[in-house]
């Protein structure tokens, strides 16, 4: 059997896909496009490297998201993205109270002591004693001064407090659920380019799982597609975005009411992806420190 398949692809399907349209040229010595982000030398390498490399044993699946936040971070039109907040506050009194109200969604052991079964208290003193997580993830040490800090650092707090009550665990699936959930509900609230803004990180994070388990971990890739169409599907009935929900306020209400009220339909049962982690990675060592990681936001 002929071994040389790449060879399969002719000058006629280049062509055909790529056009034929005027060239340009450039006294550049670097490379340069219309887009900020592939003149970016960094942002390049890392695209290309978090797009097609394994999910090995030496590195958390959660590896260089930081470095790649930093970087979009710094090509942002920030004077166009604030005057959208000011925009979506005016046509928005929800997102307005929720601005103006700064009730953080990051709880200290003693408020959340003594928690009564089933209600989001006792959901969340389970996850801060027994998983392991640290749900001040990102932005930590940030000081809150302007609207903007405070979306940043909720954002980060009600991630974890998203997935006890959609449902979509930390687990590999779980992840791909909520991505899916939220794409929907910013998009369907905000308008869209303050929602791509909202989900610029995501869109990135969805991308490089995808292609890697398109390459390497075809079981994953077989879950992610039902992933994300139960994702769809909830976030699709989410009352709104569930970060707007200003859960210092809900602590005692029942889980099973908080879904009843902002739309949180069809939780998968508990444990039901469990092992869609596994599946998406190369095999770790049973004492591998890398593991509570490894689960989020793949």
């Amino acid at each position: 059997m002929d071994n040389d398949i790449a060879s399969k692809v002719s000058e006629a399907d280049f062509a055909y896909y790529n056009g034929s349209g005027p060239g340009f040229t450039t006294e550049s010595s670097t490379l340069i496009s219309s887009s900020p982000y592939l003149n970016h030398a960094e942002l390049r390498t890392l695209i290309a490297q978090e797009m097609l490399r394994r999910n090995g044993a030496d590195l958390p699946n959660t590896a260089f998201i930081p470095n790649v936040v930093k970087i979009l971070m710094e090509l942002e039109d920030w004077p166009r993205i604030f005057q959208l907040f000011e925009e979506e506050k005016a046509r928005l009194p929800l997102f307005k109270n929720w601005l103006d109200g700064r009730k953080i969604s990051l709880f200290t052991l003693d408020e959340l002591k003594d928690p009564k079964p089933g209600t989001l208290r006792a959901v969340i003193h389970d996850f801060v004693v027994n998983s392991g997580y640290n749900m001040d993830h990102f932005y930590q040490g940030m000081e809150i001064k302007t609207d903007f800090d405070f979306y940043m650092k909720e954002r980060t707090h009600t991630h974890d407090i998203e997935h006890m009550i959609t449902g979509f665990e930390t687990n590999h699936a779980g992840e791909v659920a909520l991505l899916a959930a939220n794409a929907r509900a910013l998009y369907a609230y905000f308008k869209p380019e303050l929602a791509a803004f909202f989900n610029r990180v995501s869109a990135y994070l969805k991308a490089k799982t995808t292609m890697k388990s398109g390459l390497f971990y075809p079981e994953a890739y077989k879950v992610e597609l039902d992933a994300e169409d139960i994702g769809a599907a909830q976030g699709r009935a989410w009352k709104h975005p569930l970060f707007l929900i200003p859960f210092r306020d809900y602590l005692d209400h029942q889980v099973s009411d908080i879904r009843e009220e902002f739309g949180i339909t069809n939780p998968p049962p508990a444990g039901e992806w469990t092992w869609t982690t596994a599946v998406s990675e190369d095999p770790r060592p049973a004492n591998d420190d890398h593991g509570q990681t490894a689960q989020a936001a793949e």
